[in-house]
């Protein structure tokens, strides 16, 4: 073992029943996630939520000639983020496995090829006004041609925005976002929207509550996607920590024998030596002995060290020739695409991320922190497609260990730390999901697919009902992006401030419209099925029984005081305190300890009543601000801010006395 690297266990591990429920398709040729959404076809604005390989491109083509021939539209307009995504919805017969009609889209109204942007809005503008019915163009070429138009030039369209996470509600920096609010507000537009990852990097929103209510969600999630599988069985997600450069640690997680994708740091990056080119020639160093670049299709034969094989290497990090470039997507896009044999190690920088199909993929290895929880979910994508002989699939993301010589040691804490946030995100995204409900005396226990809790709230309105069905990851995923969040949870704070102080407060920022009773709602079923999900269930007989924190309790014993009594995610901050040296696991708990978590008066309130029952537990003792337990320096701090309240309480009461009665000696 490089004694540069230091290991950090799989934070997921998944099997999957391989069920085949995905991927068969019925009389009209449909898999499960097109299903889904053909029986909302009717809708004028469509949210769908699934993730990448499951079939969205198909299933919009099967609403849009829906659309076209039986709701009176007259065009379909289908839009991706970059042009190697177009090929997507390029033309497909869809008679002979049973539909009605085929997807035809003429060349010409293929935009997603080399050309000026010009002529692609000319082309854009000549299919409004021309007879034929499908075009497929980039982002770019749509907001382009908006400039040109007017809102009321998109009646009759059906308009399908791909990678949809690309919108943002912040009409002063997102150009889509505005070309979509004004098409909906000016014109008659069927709106289709597609993602598979509906978070952004970002805290801004993709659609603005006005916006987003009027969308009807289809949601196929990813434990739905993995669990029908008929190939692909355990997924993995992982870390591994590195001292030094990245480049000398590389090879102790690259395993030559699995197909990988490797995503090295953008240059901008800590991680990153600053010469792009120089890092991939060093990742080729270790795979073996370059033999020579096929120069038709610019393809690295590598011999390996070990054995002598020959590996097949693309490299999408150097851009400084764009036509060995084009040769090598077009090479990746047919025959690696179709041939296992076709290349076995794809090495890039920005490129093999949304849209990229590679089946046989089986490793991503990604250098350096991810900001966007998208696009983590979007590298993850490329090796959970579903291929013979790929029974397993892996994520792995190389980070720097902080290093106390080192002045950016808070942004390595901090990066670690959003990383393993990320994982923890996937984790519940690909577990399998229960229905809570409420337990009374007498209900069936063994209801399959169904956990019952004493003391939980059920949802009482539609709003709360919408977001446990369709927004329950995006929720997680703005609780885990929150930086407040992240530091109370590594610092192992008292579960219970967590749960109904810091979790409460992220849902009142992002649904400003709920009732105080919504959010305790929403709240419980967050924390319960994060908890549940972070555990694990087990049938013995005719019990069942989850594991909360060390031990498995009776799910029949299970009350919702004792679900909020754990912390949802802090198993992988535990997996972590026992996967780095003592002196890395000090330098993060001083980089955590010195970020003070503000406590609101509200928030001190609330904890009061914990704080009495631990100073009667502590037979009388105060909590100590400079203790090194993070719960008693939280309860201490929260002390301050009530005894603040109370002299400014008493000051007021005072300043009334003196207005009250004027003999009082000013």
């Amino acid at each position: 073992m490089n004694p540069k690297l230091e290991e950090f266990k799989n934070i997921v591990d998944v099997t999957y029943a391989q069920n085949g429920t995905s991927v068969n398709t019925d009389a009209l040729g449909m898999r499960e996630i097109q299903r889904r959404v053909w029986e909302q076809r009717k809708h004028k604005y469509l949210l769908v939520k699934a993730p990448p390989a499951s079939g969205k491109s198909r299933a919009l083509m099967f609403i849009g000639l829906d659309k076209l021939y039986n709701q009176n539209r007259k065009k379909v307009i289908v839009t991706v983020s970059e042009r190697s995504i177009g090929a997507s919805f390029a033309s497909t017969n869809l008679k002979k496995s049973g539909f009605f009609a085929d997807w035809e889209v003429p060349d010409k109204n293929n935009l997603c090829t080399p050309g000026s942007s010009q002529s692609k809005v000319n082309a854009f503008v000549s299919f409004l006004n021309g007879r034929d019915s499908i075009l497929i163009c980039t982002h770019a070429t749509l907001r382009f041609a908006f400039e040109k138009l007017a809102p009321e030039a998109f009646n009759g369209i059906v308009l399908a925005i791909d990678e949809f996470h690309h919108v943002s509600a912040d009409l002063e920096a997102s150009r889509l976002g505005v070309l979509l609010h004004d098409i909906m507000v000016g014109s008659d537009a069927h709106i289709v929207a597609m993602t598979g990852s509906y978070f952004r990097g970002d805290s801004v929103p993709v659609l603005a509550p006005a916006d987003e209510a009027k969308f009807t969600p289809v949601t196929f999630n990813y434990y739905d996607q993995l669990n029908g599988y008929r190939y692909l069985k355990t997924l993995g997600i992982g870390h591994h920590f590195y001292r030094g450069r990245y480049t000398e640690a590389i090879g102790e997680v690259l395993d030559l024998d699995k197909k990988t994708i490797i995503h090295i740091p953008s240059v901008n990056s800590g991680e990153s030596t600053k010469d792009k080119v120089e890092e991939v020639n060093r990742i080729l160093d270790v795979i073996g002995n370059v033999e020579r670049t096929n120069p038709a299709t610019g393809i690295i034969e590598v011999r390996r060290h070990d054995n002598g094989r020959i590996l097949r290497v693309a490299d999408l990090v150097d851009d400084s020739n764009l036509t060995a470039r084009a040769r090598t997507l077009s090479y990746l896009s047919t025959v690696a695409a179709k041939e296992r044999g076709g290349i076995d190690i794809i090495i890039a920088l920005g490129m093999a991320k949304e849209g990229f199909d590679w089946p046989y993929a089986e490793h991503a290895l990604t250098v350096g922190y991810r900001a966007s929880l998208t696009e983590i979910i979007q590298i993850i994508g490329r090796v959970t497609r579903d291929c013979e002989d790929k029974p397993r699939a892996q994520f792995t993301n190389l980070l720097a260990e902080p290093d106390a010589s080192q002045a950016e040691t808070t942004v390595t804490v901090n990066n670690m730390l959003k990383a393993i946030t990320a994982s923890l995100l996937m984790e519940q995204v690909l577990a399998q999901n229960f229905e809570f409900k409420t337990k009374h005396n007498g209900d069936d226990e063994n209801e399959p697919g169904t956990l019952r809790i004493r003391g939980f709230k059920e949802p009482s309105t539609d709003r709360v009902r919408q977001i446990k069905t369709s927004d329950l990851n995006d929720l997680k995923a703005n609780i885990l992006q929150d930086d407040t969040f992240i530091r109370a949870a590594a610092g192992n704070l008292d579960a219970e401030a967590i749960n109904k102080i810091l979790i409460p407060k992220i849902i009142r920022n992002r649904y400003p419209d709920l009732s105080e009773a919504e959010i305790e709602e929403v709240r419980q079923h967050v924390v319960v099925d994060s908890v549940i999900k972070n555990g694990e269930v087990r049938e013995v007989g005719d019990k069942r029984f989850v594991r909360m924190g060390e031990k498995f309790v009776n799910i029949d014993d299970i009350h919702i005081n004792l679900i909020d009594s754990v912390n949802p995610f802090q198993r992988a901050f535990e997996v972590l305190s026992k996967s780095v040296t003592p002196n890395v696991l000090r330098l993060i708990a001083d980089s955590i300890a010195a970020t003070r978590i503000e406590i609101t008066p509200d928030d001190a309130l609330a904890l009061y009543p914990k704080i009495k029952l631990w100073v009667k537990t502590h037979a009388g003792k105060r909590p100590d601000r400079r203790s090194e337990n993070p719960t008693e320096r939280h309860y201490a701090e929260a002390l301050l801010v009530l005894q603040k309240l109370k002299r400014e309480k008493n000051l007021q009461q005072q300043a009334i006395s003196k207005q009250e009665d004027p003999e009082v000696e000013q």
